[in-house]
């Protein structure tokens, strides 16, 4: 290998190791301006978008020991899509996009040490954003004792409704 391709794959290899999410996109066909606008608005998430050699991924891929990195779908025009952060905004971004703009279509993904294929990636852009997933999971902590306090007012609040129709009985008498 050449030294400027010695120094892609160890820049590339530093891309993905210090990343939290990697997507790997197809882009094949779209026009400039869609694609500034794409990269302008992963930009606003905290992710970078490069378009990279498949061999140069490959090979940084082999140096960074990923063992599936086969199944990664590297065929073709590939962008490789980075950053830190929430997986799942940057994986809805390239869906909605790629329903804007049916040019970029996600091939693959490398996520906490596992490859992931397509189909992966859509669900992941299915998915709510940490942001909800905390209320969900916060709510859930909280229903028991909300319960237990409901119950408990609900005892409470019937004795008094009782005592106050005792005194209404009384005062109509």
């Amino acid at each position: 290998m050449r030294n400027e391709q010695i120094f892609l794959v160890k820049s590339i290899s530093g891309m993905i190791a210090d990343a939290d999410y990697v997507f790997f996109i197809n882009y094949a066909g779209i026009q400039v301006k869609d694609f500034s606008e794409f990269r302008n608005q992963l930009a606003e998430l905290g992710g970078s978008c490069h378009v990279l050699k498949n061999t140069l991924i490959l090979k940084a891929a082999e140096a960074l020991n990923i063992a599936d990195i086969d199944k990664a779908n590297l065929t073709g025009d590939t962008a490789m899509v980075y950053g830190k952060g929430d997986c799942g905004a940057v994986a809805k971004l390239i869906t909605e996009f790629g329903k804007k703009c049916d040019k970029i279509k996600a091939k693959s993904a490398f996520i906490e040490g596992a490859v992931l294929d397509a189909g992966a990636v859509s669900e992941i852009a299915d998915l709510p954003s940490k942001d909800v997933l905390r209320a969900m999971l916060l709510g859930v902590l909280q229903a028991p004792a909300r319960n237990l306090v409901s119950v408990l007012n609900a005892k409470a609040a019937s004795i008094l409704n009782v005592l106050n129709a005792y005194k209404e009985k009384l005062e109509q008498n």
